[in-house]
């Protein structure tokens, strides 16, 4: 902090380097700061944030707090979410898993539970009885989490919430069989959505979010982030393998076999596999097609 003298009144003005890292994951707003940055940036208020879960399917969170705002990530059933503010039907914090920020509404939010499984098909349904003829009480994408009680007399379904889940569309939590690359497989087809992490409805850096984290690695949320943090570089030299990660101006797809990509992509607005030089194709406007490739060890 410096100052400065006009007249006989002081002007105090801060001086100095800025702490503020990424604006998508340093908890920080014009009123408010997270409690663990008190002493490292400034803030009117601090919060101490309050753990909460997530307890609809899937919860989008918005940039702004309002119904019609872009959505930028989404919270699965399950996991956790740091409330610093509550106003109206909206609550501003984070997501645990990556720190990403944004608003959601707070009653889609609920007390934590010990879940011990997680959908590793492209979605199942909550069923009233542990019956193919029974009735639907929810669904759950891929990747949520859900808590299970004993199988049924059948074997068939586990009891969770209020109702059975097919055995056959869960994982128990760390240990998903699949690779990365076999559940963006089961994927192909999903409806590309801009914020989108679930069997759902997904993006492009979502998938690779969502398909890694079931196999317990934890990439960040963004496109940019992944290519920053994420994975190893691969040398120029070394052939593109199944699992790999390519990535593009903007944009990052997951390698089906050393031609061909898996993605999730505003041109088929889905999930889709094709070969990677027509992928690369569409970012001609670049200087660099592909910016980066990297492997991730599993």
């Amino acid at each position: 902090m410096g100052i400065e003298k006009t007249g006989e009144r002081p002007i105090y003005k801060l001086t100095g380097h800025s702490l503020i890292g990424d604006k998508r994951t340093t908890p920080i707003r014009g009123d408010l700061a997270d409690i663990s940055l008190a002493g490292k940036l400034f803030a009117p208020h601090y919060a101490v944030p309050m753990l909460r879960t997530g307890i609809a399917p899937v919860t989008e969170i918005r940039a702004e707090p309002h119904a019609t705002a872009m959505p930028v990530s989404a919270l699965m059933h399950g996991e956790e979410f740091a409330v610093l503010d509550v106003a109206g039907e909206w609550a501003w914090g984070y997501c645990l898993h990556d720190n990403y920020l944004g608003y959601l509404r707070f009653s889609e939010l609920g007390a934590d539970f010990d879940a011990t499984h997680i959908v590793s098909a492209p979605a199942t349904l909550l069923v009233a009885t542990p019956s193919t003829k029974s009735p639907v009480v929810a669904r759950y994408p891929m990747g949520a989490q859900l808590a299970c009680g004993a199988l049924s007399e059948c074997g068939n379904y586990f009891s969770s919430e209020n109702g059975f889940v097919p055995v056959a569309h869960l994982s128990e939590i760390g240990e998903v069989e699949a690779s990365p690359a076999d559940l963006a497989e089961r994927l192909i087809g999903t409806p590309y959505s801009w914020g989108g992490r679930s069997g759902d409805a997904i993006d492009c850096s979502g998938l690779v979010q969502l398909v890694f984290g079931l196999k317990g690695l934890l990439a960040p949320r963004d496109a940019d982030m992944q290519q920053a943090e994420f994975g190893d570089d691969l040398p120029e030299d070394v052939p593109l393998a199944r699992g790999d990660l390519v990535f593009f101006p903007g944009h990052v797809g997951i390698m089906a076999d050393a031609e061909n990509i898996i993605h999730a992509n505003g041109t088929a607005m889905a999930v889709s596999l094709e070969p990677l030089a027509a992928a690369a194709a569409r970012f001609a406007e670049h200087e660099r097609t592909i910016v980066a490739r990297k492997r991730v060890a599993l």
